[in-house]
Formats: structure tokens, C-alpha cells, sequence
């Protein structure tokens, strides 16, 4: 393999742009990795590290592609992704006659009854343009990842106290007045508002919401690091401040991971004392203090939409719902056809907080677990390499994604885990996830089924059983199709869970048979 790269002077594009383009190099026959990113310093490092050695000067404002392949496939490489950059040919003359605006003014004047900016800039850059978006009176979605702390909080506490709202940084995902954002979903407008500080966690609720024949108000992010102490809750806090003005949104949802204790108190308050109905799930916390702070608890992610359509409806909040006594059937006839050293489950998650919550689940049936983003009572990761023992993986892990698209975008990365983790013998059950929706894969199964396939015929010569446990993220009207993406998976004997709780605690069900 050679190395190929080729730079273009003062062109930008935003990161989801980027990753996809990569995702389309990595793709062809012939490449072996390839990376698109602004030649900062920081992403000409990450490509050094991934084998990629470039001798280029850092210089930011470039676009820098850089792949190994073979003479043939490199060269093909670079005109493709030459002609992907390229500005659309087909531009109307009143279009491409017009100004097109290189700064957040410029855009305003061009839309003077703009009230809200998208931000998706190197994170060196994204604070100062959040800053002078909001002090133009604009609403900001912040994409970009790799903001310091001490900026976000600076941001927040500008925007909370002129009453705006930030969502993010790394906020990936959002609903706004029916429009989709970053990863978001398809699904149906109605009466329930979210407030995530959680992408995929936001995603999975808004979904099952949609399955239950409800709609979505608004969904709004608040970027992963929203509840630390050092921030204050300060999003979280203005998103239900708005949803409880909002006089479409009957019901609001929080989801977190942990929040600081006493940001928990401060949230909890503010939805205590919002005038509308909140159900909360902070993955991992102890229901019965939400039920003292005068909240609806719930217990998962699924558990959580079920009992925001159910409370808006009247109805008295469920009790969480039974794994499907036909995927228990179906996992319990595969255990006689394991190998004796068959005992593990190794979780491949493209979502960071499925794979969070996979790791409660298997903790509360008290099976020790490793992950390299380990959960209060999971361990560290032993080796980077391989799982040992019950091991959960987060592929959308910065340490995967230095220079490399999101699993969710390209699923090379994740596809090569599931081969590693599934040829280990002592691999009972294959646990992952497939997140649809904008920005996500076009055609997930389309690399990942001859990878289950070899899987399943490896396993039978070697006369083991390999269990594969998913779960789809999103929904019939995505632009993958959810139900599509079932029917392929389930061709190849993946038992499809319809959360990713039952797809994790159907694991740890096959984990306690075979101990």
C-alpha cells in the first residue's frame, strides 16, 4: 500500500460533511484507510498515529485528504473526492451569482428573520462563533466537539442570561420544529418535548415514542458534559424553561447520563416546578429519589417513552416492559449447540449510551463487565484490542474516531471488532447496535451481513454457536428503512430486540445459562 494525499487551500467543510466523504473513500476496493479533515495540527497528528505519514505544514484553513492504496485505487481515491468537494455544477446563474455568506453577519444579512445558527467548526474555532452568534440574538446548535470546558460554560452563561439556548458542544443530534438535525431520526410530531444530554439516548426515546403512536414537540440536545458540576445543567435547565412555555409540548423528557449530584438537585427543581408532567431517566440513578423530587421515573431508555406516552394519555405509567418470551425461546434453543468454552458476551456499540446502558443491565444481573467507557461498578478495558471476560465496547469512543469517521457513518471500524470479538471461542453471544436516521450509513447491512455470515460459518466448522443479539435505532420512515434493516438482519439468525435494554438483558440472560 502507498500513501496518497492531496490538500485544498482555503476549503472548508463541516465535520458530518467530511465524515461521510470518508466514508465513501474507505469503501472502494483498493483503500486501505483513508481520513478527511482540516490539516490543524491536532488532525495531522491522529493521522501520523494511524500509520499515515504525512510531511505536511499544519495549515488549518486546508481540507486535507490522506489515504493508503494501491497506486490504481489512490489515485481513483483523490478524483472522486475531488469531484465530491467540487461546488454542484447545476447551480442556477441566480445562485451561483450570489453572495454566499463567509461569516455569521454575512448570513444574517441575507436572512434577516433568522433566529437560530448551526455551528459545525474546529473545535478551536467553535466557541468564538458560538459567541458571536449568540450575541446576535441566535438560538445555537454547537456540532463541533473538542470545545474546552471552561468555553461551554462561558457560552452557556452568556445564553442563559439573554435567554437563548446552546445545544452542545457535541451536540449531535436535535429536533426543531419538525426538522431534524445531526442524527436525528424521522418520526412524528406531537405533544412530548425532550431535553437529552445524550445523542443516542435521545434517539432511542424519540423512536419508541414514534412506535407508540405518539409525536415529538421538540427535541432539544444539550451536548454530553451539560450536567457536570462545571456547567451547571445550564441547557438542560433553558430547555425545559422553553418546553414549559412551549404551548405544544404537553410532556417533557429528561435523559442524562449521571448527572453532579447537586446539578441533579438543580434540574430536578426546575422540572418540579415547570407546570407540566416530566418523566426523567438519568441512566443508573436511584428511582426513588426522582420519585421524592416529585418526577416520573423511569427505568430505561424504552421505559422511559412508554411512560411519557402512557402519563399523556391518561393512563397510569407502566411497569417496564418483559423481554419477548419468543426471544427467550429462541436464545434458550441455541445453548445446547455451544462450544463449552463459549461463555462471554461482547457488546459492539456504534452508541455511546447504549453502550452504557447495556453495562447497567448486566451489572443488575450481577455479571461483571469491561468497556473503555466503564460505567460505576464495570472495569477498564484490559487490552485495547480484544475483550476478555463480558466486555462492552463503544466504537464511537474518540480513541476510534481520531481521523476516522463515526462508526454510525462507517461501520468499518465496528464491522472489524465484531469479526475479532466473534471469532474468540470463548465469545457466547455477539451483542450490537444499528443507529438509522440522517447522517447515519445509507445502507448499514449492506458491509455488516457478510461479516455475520462468515461469522456463523467459522463458528459452525469450528462446531460452536455464535448468538447475535441487535437492536435497530430508528424508525420506518427513516431514510434506511428500519423494518428493512430487521428482515436482512434476521435472514442471517440475528435475534432483533426491539430496545436495546431487551437486546442487552437477553444477553445477560444467555450469559447466566451458560456460567
Amino acid at each position: 500500500m502507498t500513501l496518497h494525499y492531496q490538500s485544498f487551500p482555503n476549503l472548508y467543510k463541516d465535520s458530518v460533511s467530511l465524515m461521510q466523504i470518508s466514508a465513501r473513500l474507505n469503501a472502494l476496493a483498493g483503500v486501505e484507510q483513508a481520513s478527511v479533515a482540516m490539516a490543524t495540527p491536532a488532525n495531522l497528528e491522529r493521522m501520523r498515529d494511524a500509520g499515515m505519514d504525512i510531511t505536511l505544514e499544519p495549515r488549518p484553513n486546508d481540507l486535507l485528504i490522506a489515504l493508503e492504496a494501491s497506486e490504481e485505487a489512490g489515485s481513483e481515491a483523490l478524483k472522486l473526492a475531488a469531484t465530491l468537494l467540487a461546488p454542484p455544477a447545476a447551480e442556477s446563474q441566480a445562485t451561483a451569482d450570489r453572495r454566499k455568506p463567509v461569516s455569521i453577519a454575512m448570513g444574517l444579512h441575507d436572512a434577516l428573520d433568522a433566529n437560530f445558527a448551526l455551528i459545525s467548526v474546529p473545535g478551536r474555532y467553535a466557541g468564538a462563533e458560538a459567541l458571536k452568534a449568540l450575541s446576535r440574538g441566535l438560538h445555537v446548535m454547537l456540532f463541533s466537539d473538542n470545545v474546552p470546558e471552561e468555553q461551554e460554560a462561558a457560552i452557556k452563561r452568556y445564553a442563559s442570561e439573554h435567554q437563548l439556548l446552546v445545544m452542545g458542544p457535541d451536540c449531535g443530534t436535535a429536533i426543531i420544529n419538525g426538522q431534524p438535525l445531526g442524527f436525528a431520526n424521522v418520526v412524528r410530531r406531537g405533544a412530548i418535548g425532550l431535553v437529552a444530554a445524550s445523542g443516542t439516548g435521545l434517539q432511542e426515546v424519540s423512536c419508541h415514542i414514534h412506535h407508540l403512536g405518539a409525536g415529538v414537540s421538540q427535541a432539544i440536545g444539550t451536548g454530553g458534559r451539560d450536567l457536570h458540576e462545571a456547567i451547571g445543567g445550564l441547557s438542560m435547565l433553558q430547555g425545559i424553561s422553553l418546553l414549559a412555555d412551549d404551548p405544544d409540548t404537553k410532556l417533557i423528557v429528561l435523559i442524562s447520563k449521571p448527572p453532579s449530584p447537586g446539578i441533579m438537585q438543580k434540574v430536578l427543581a426546575s422540572a418540579r416546578q415547570c407546570g407540566k408532567p416530566v418523566v426523567v431517566h438519568f441512566l443508573g440513578a436511584d428511582d426513588h429519589s426522582l420519585q421524592y423530587e416529585g418526577v416520573i421515573p423511569a427505568l430505561s431508555l424504552r421505559h422511559a417513552a412508554e411512560v411519557a406516552v402512557a402519563t399523556l394519555e391518561g393512563k397510569q405509567a407502566p411497569r417496564e416492559s418483559n423481554t419477548r418470551d419468543t426471544l427467550i425461546a429462541k436464545a434458550r434453543a441455541s445453548l445446547g449447540a455451544m462450544a463449552p468454552t463459549q461463555k462471554e458476551i461482547r457488546g459492539v456499540f456504534a452508541g455511546g449510551t447504549f453502550c452504557y446502558e447495556a453495562q447497567l443491565a448486566l451489572l443488575a444481573a450481577e455479571i461483571p463487565c469491561e468497556s473503555n467507557a466503564p460505567v460505576q461498578g464495570a472495569t477498564a478495558l484490559q487490552s485495547q484490542q480484544q475483550g476478555h471476560g463480558h466486555s462492552l465496547i463503544d466504537m464511537g469512543d474518540d480513541e476510534f474516531t481520531r481521523g476516522r469517521p463515526h462508526p454510525m457513518i462507517d461501520p468499518e471500524l465496528r464491522n472489524a471488532r465484531l469479526l475479532t470479538e466473534g471469532r474468540d471461542p470463548a465469545t457466547a453471544v455477539l451483542l450490537f447496535d444499528i443507529v438509522l436516521g440522517y447522517g447515519a450509513s445509507a445502507d448499514p447491512c449492506a458491509a455488516l451481513l457478510p461479516v455475520l455470515e462468515t461469522l456463523r460459518q467459522e463458528a459452525a466448522q469450528a462446531q460452536r454457536h455464535l448468538l447475535l443479539i441487535a437492536h435497530v435505532c430508528g424508525t420506518e420512515d427513516d431514510p434506511q428503512n428500519r423494518q428493512q434493516q430487521i428482515e436482512r438482519l434476521q435472514q442471517v439468525g440475528v435475534l432483533v430486540a426491539d430496545s436495546n435494554i431487551e437486546a442487552a438483558r437477553l444477553a445477560a440472560f444467555v450469559a447466566l445459562q451458560r456460567k
